[in-house]
């Protein structure tokens, strides 16, 4: 058998929000800006984003910060958004009249959201790096 080393798995904190008013191919948009980037960052393009959803955003990412410092006992300066996630919540059906006796359907859609943020060590992605140069060199060194 071999001996394998085991990693310990850094610590990923989410937060939902749930029932925001907003479509979730419209709040898709503002997450697509946040994903991967380092929180400090992530607040920064949200607080000055021109959409209202943004703010939600905002509070939702704070929340996930929060709670990684409070309950984790994390560093917020190492901090990364990992995934940042939006789905169908419930949606309101109304009509609106029209001609003749119709009736036009309108859905008001409404989003939750899920950001997970994780603690990037430094050192591993160097390590990473040296690793997969140290790979490369052994293999143009057979050829």
């Amino acid at each position: 058998m071999a001996n394998k080393v085991e990693k310990e798995e850094p610590m990923v904190v989410k937060a939902i929000g749930k029932s925001l008013k907003s479509s979730p191919q419209k709040t898709n948009l503002i997450l697509g800006l946040i994903r991967g980037l380092k929180v400090d960052k992530a607040i920064n393009n949200l607080e000055f984003s021109k959409r209202r959803i943004s703010n939600e955003v905002l509070k939702i990412l704070k929340s996930a910060i929060s709670n990684a410092e409070n309950n984790h006992q994390l560093d917020i300066d190492k901090l990364f958004v990992k995934e940042a996630s939006v789905g169908k919540s419930m949606v309101l059906k109304r009509f609106r009249p029209r001609a003749r006796g119709r009736a036009g359907k309108i859905l008001k859609t409404f989003s939750r959201i899920r950001i997970m943020v994780q603690e990037k060590d430094e050192l591993s992605v160097k390590e990473k790096k040296l690793n997969n140069q140290q790979k490369k060199d052994k293999d143009g060194s057979k050829n």
